[in-house]
Formats: C-alpha cells, structure tokens, sequence
C-alpha cells in the first residue's frame, strides 16, 4: 500500500465515523434543521419579536414554499457544489499528471 493509499482509506475511515457515531451515541436524537433550532430560541427569548425580512421566494410565489421543493434546491445546491468541488480534485489531478509526461 503507497502512502497515499493509506491517506485516502484513512481519510474514508474517518468519514464513515462521522457520520455513524452521532448515530449510535443517541439513538432519540431528532434531524431538526438549524432554522428550526434557531427560530425556537428567538421565540423563547422574544416571543414578541417580528422578522425584519421576507424571503424572496415567499414575496414571489405568495406564500411558503413547499417542502418538496425545498428539498429539490438543497439537492441541486448539493450536486452544484460536488460537481465545482469535484472538477476541481480532477483538475489538479490531471494537471499533475500530464505536467510529469509532457
């Protein structure tokens, strides 16, 4: 195994215990999102308090919008953001590569 092999499988090691740890160290816990987190302690501290701002979606569409499509633009967030990430990792890559043949 070359040194970097033992980086990246050290590195995906590391991931994997991230992400179930949380899981196996409370087994009740709930998925609350951040917004949700922080709208209950604004509610909590200054329950008389009125948001200064409207989202922009809300002003066009007339209302909230819906949680499908919320989720569809986290997820296109989400791909949008691999893919500038990942374009990247192939970029340098690739740049090291050829820069040693040519």
């Amino acid at each position: 195994m070359t040194k970097n092999t033992k980086i990246i499988v050290i590195l995906i090691a590391a991931c994997v215990l991230l992400t179930v740890i949380p899981f196996l160290v409370s087994k009740n816990a709930d998925f609350g999102g951040a917004d949700d987190a922080a709208g209950d302690v604004v509610a909590e501290l200054a329950p008389d308090y009125k948001p200064w701002a409207t989202p922009i979606a809300e002003i066009i569409l007339g209302g909230e919008l819906p949680g499908e499509t919320e989720s569809l633009l986290f997820c296109l967030q989400a791909a949008i953001g691999s893919g500038i990430l990942f374009y990247g990792f192939g970029y340098l890559v690739a740049r090291k590569k050829y820069s040693k043949e040519g």
